[in-house]
């Protein structure tokens, strides 16, 4: 059909969302609802002697002040990390205590101290003023790359060193082999700077105690709804599991922030109970910079082996990834699991070691952020294969296409089995569409100007669809990472699809209805997608990681094989023939070699008004599916960045940018555009603009939009976008994610470009104006 997979359908629900009728977490308001407002620690590291809250609770408006004591007597739970690491000395990671709220300390700014519930939002943070807390401040621990040294001040006291694991992947005595025999070393130093979410929709939570049967109900900015029920009940013990909802409305972006599981939507939900009224609260901007999740914070000393034939031989990786003060839900995986088992990149490297120690300091916790350990490590590898061609005098196209792996599937040595694709000719469309070959003609041009050019390129691959639950659980993860799908007709034909993934704007609830279109010939318009409601769809892990269509996709079509088969049942009754006899096509039931058809829709009602049905086939045309997927997804492809910058200023402009992507099979390719348009901008935003920095006292000093830069449309120029297609061989919709590639892949593009204009082997992100012309001077 014209409107199923392949066809570009405009987005179905693009439409509310552009006349303002979305239904967004802070649009709810429930009878007697009231507001909530956290104190938040203005040291990086205290203790907490005393706190008094007597003032604040005779404030106008307060019904509640509750601190970290208050949340001890009621025996609430500590927030967990989900992905359990053992580390190269067999022992498992060292978690610190996460209260909800701090108890007897505080470990960064922004640190939730106590939560005042009063009638209005203005009257609970008026009165939060009026706590009066006294700190014992103790010496902040800020940098990563020393967090773990001897003498450093302890965020946990526990945890000597700081260090939360020492982890290691790979064969080193193979690697070291490889390095002995090496004619050629690259080694480079190089961090990955922090980043700050910013998603359009700060979070925001709304718990609601019912009284009179016991339920909790929390409405919540989340990814991943059940995934938060099953931790807030099961670890944190607010409620048992079928007392507790979770909703997660229409979400305003995501990008991985909004995966973890938060102290404000405990404490909402908690204290809703104690005041005996739904509690309310929605971040700030202020309040999101210090307290989403931040992303990224590697600090890497990355070596290449290459041999006399200029063949990679060896790949050798240390990493300091920081946790910031806490361990957040997934925190453990994004620099092991889902970093270095990528550190093959596209290239055939015999022998690969990694270690990672993970570090606690008195900063905002740090988690997945799009792309989450992807973008990583293809900053590594694309820096390192970059800096190494140049060394060797070669083109940084024929080292790497000297480099790629061609046979597939291929086995890393790093976990990761790639199952199929053709990296040559990603990359020899992009350095097509990049004019490549005219780049001599263009530098000229700009040197007649005063201005430097530089080109670069960088060669990514992901893995998506984090799978398989076997796998994963082996390595740590506490959840199965399978997706689940229900397929419901109603009697008129209609169809309404229950999806445990959840849309935080991806389009999902356009694709999934294609997929439907495809699979049972039902129109677009008439395929309702429900997701986001524990009470409403089957158990599901969520979004994130690219695996809406290639885990929740793959489910749904799981669902709809069901449909078919009990349809067929139907049909064969109606038309009086052998169930074998039945073929189902773009809608239709018919009977082999003949023109008798039953459309899905008069199925459906058979089902449901069974007067004509066969005997001991229950009523009624609904199915349900679960789907664990057998490997990760392997998207791939290159993206070509040109620049031009002002030696006097440092100014870098993108002149031209380029990206071919192999995302397997499409299913909107207007939809994967936007998707790969976005992610570049964020990589672009990561690579010359974007940083995170806290100054030596622990304070956060890009806390606003005035220190924290985010690109504009004037900072990127239009995108030439392409595809390539080696369909995905382990699912059934050949499938692979789209929604993180260009955030992995364009940092090292643009820094690529950056330091061939510049002919400097390497600057760390971002290059903004001030520190590519400092690079200049230093040269």
């Amino acid at each position: 059909m014209s409107e199923g997979i392949g066809a570009s359908v405009k987005r179905k629900e693009d439409q509310r969302f552009i006349t303002g009728k979305g239904r967004y977490t802070d649009d709810i308001a429930r009878p007697g609802q009231t507001w909530g407002y956290f104190l938040r620690s203005p040291h990086a590291h205290a203790k907490i002697t005393a706190i008094d809250t007597a003032r604040a609770q005779k404030a106008p408006g307060v019904l509640g002040v509750f601190t970290g004591q208050d949340v001890a007597d009621d025996q609430v739970g500590n927030l967990i990390c989900g992905w359990n690491i053992t580390g190269k000395d067999g022992e498992g990671m060292k978690m610190g205590p996460h209260p909800i709220l701090a108890q007897g300390k505080v470990r960064y700014v922004g640190d939730h101290v106590a939560i005042v519930v009063a009638q209005t939002y203005n009257q609970a943070k008026d009165a939060a003023e009026l706590i009066d807390v006294t700190y014992d401040v103790l010496a902040p621990v800020v940098d990563t790359a020393t967090a773990h040294q001897s003498g450093q001040p302890l965020v946990h006291e526990e945890i000597p060193n700081n260090l939360s694991f020492a982890w290691e992947l790979g064969d080193k005595d193979q690697t070291e082999a490889a390095f002995s025999s090496a004619a050629h070393v690259t080694t480079i130093s190089l961090s990955n700077n922090r980043l700050i979410p910013n998603a359009m929709e700060p979070r925001a939570a709304l718990g609601d105690y019912d009284s009179g049967t016991g339920d909790f109900t929390l409405y919540t900015t989340s990814q991943n709804p059940h995934v938060a029920r099953l931790v807030i009940s099961a670890f944190v013990g607010i409620a048992p599991e079928h007392k507790l909802k979770v909703v997660a409305p229409d979400v305003g972006g995501g990008f991985g922030s909004k995966i973890f599981i938060y102290s404000e939507e405990v404490a909402c939900l908690w204290a809703s109970k104690k005041v005996g009224r739904p509690v309310k609260w929605t971040g700030e901007r202020t309040e999101s910079f210090v307290s989403d999740a931040h992303g990224r914070d590697h600090v890497t000393t990355a070596e290449l082996a290459v041999d006399g034939d200029n063949k990679i031989t060896g790949l050798r990786v240390k990493t300091v990834a920081n946790l910031g003060a806490y361990m957040s839900t997934f925190s453990s995986a994004i620099p092991t699991y889902l970093y270095a088992t990528l550190l093959s990149g596209q290239y055939n490297i015999p022998a690969i070691y990694a270690e990672v120690d993970a570090v606690y300091t008195t900063t905002a916790p740090v988690d997945a952020y799009r792309g989450a350990g992807r973008p990583e490590a293809t900053f590594v590898v694309e820096r390192l294969v970059e800096v190494a061609a140049r060394e060797l005098k070669m083109d940084p196209v024929d080292f790497r296409r000297k480099n790629f792996v061609t046979e597939f599937p291929h086995q890393t040595p790093v976990i990761m089995q790639y199952d199929t694709g053709d990296y040559q000719k990603s990359m020899d469309r992009a350095l097509e569409m990049a004019d490549y070959a005219g780049f001599a003609k263009r530098a000229k041009e700009s040197e007649a100007k005063g201005r430097r050019r530089g080109i670069g390129l960088s060669c990514y691959i992901e893995a998506c669809g984090i799978a398989p639950s076997a796998a994963v659980g082996s390595l740590g993860a506490g959840v199965g990472l399978y997706e689940s799908a229900k397929i419901r007709f109603n009697p008129t034909g209609n169809v309404m699809v229950y999806t445990g993934s959840h849309s935080h704007g991806q389009g999902h609830e356009t694709t999934f209805a294609q997929l439907i279109s495809t699979h049972l010939g039902v129109p677009v318009d008439q395929v309702e997608i429900v997701h986001g409601d524990t009470d409403k769809v089957p158990f599901g892990m969520g979004t994130y990681g690219s695996r809406s269509l290639a885990v929740g996709g793959s489910a749904i079509v799981k669902a709809a094989e069901k449909v078919i088969d009990k349809g067929r049942k139907v049909a064969a009754h109606l038309l009086e023939a052998s169930e074998e006899d039945i073929v189902f096509d773009a809608g239709q039931f018919s009977v082999k070699g003949t023109d008798r058809t039953k459309s899905i829709q008069e199925i459906a009602f058979a089902a449901y008004v069974p007067h004509n049905y066969p005997e001991g086939l229950e009523p009624g045309l609904e199915e349900s599916a679960f789907y664990d997927p057998l490997n990760f997804t392997f998207p791939a492809g290159t993206q070509v960045c040109e620049v031009e910058v002002d030696p006097d200023t440092g100014r870098v402009t993108i002149e031209k940018f380029t990206a071919v992507d192999d995302f397997g099979n499409l299913i909107n390719p207007m939809i994967v555009e936007g998707q790969v348009h976005g992610g570049i901008v964020q990589g672009v935003g990561q690579a010359m603009l974007e940083n995170c920095v806290y100054d030596e006292s622990g304070q956060l000093i890009t806390g606003s939009y005035m220190d924290y830069c985010l690109p504009r449309a004037d900072d990127v120029p239009s995108f030439g976008v392409d595809m390539t297609i080696t369909p995905c061989t382990h699912n059934p919709l050949g499938v692979k994610g789209c929604g993180e590639a260009g955030a992995i892949a364009a940092p090292a593009a643009v820094i690529n470009a950056v330091t061939h204009a510049l002919g400097l082997p390497h600057m760390d992100m971002p290059a903004t104006p001030q520190n590519v012309w400092r690079a200049l001077q230093a040269a």
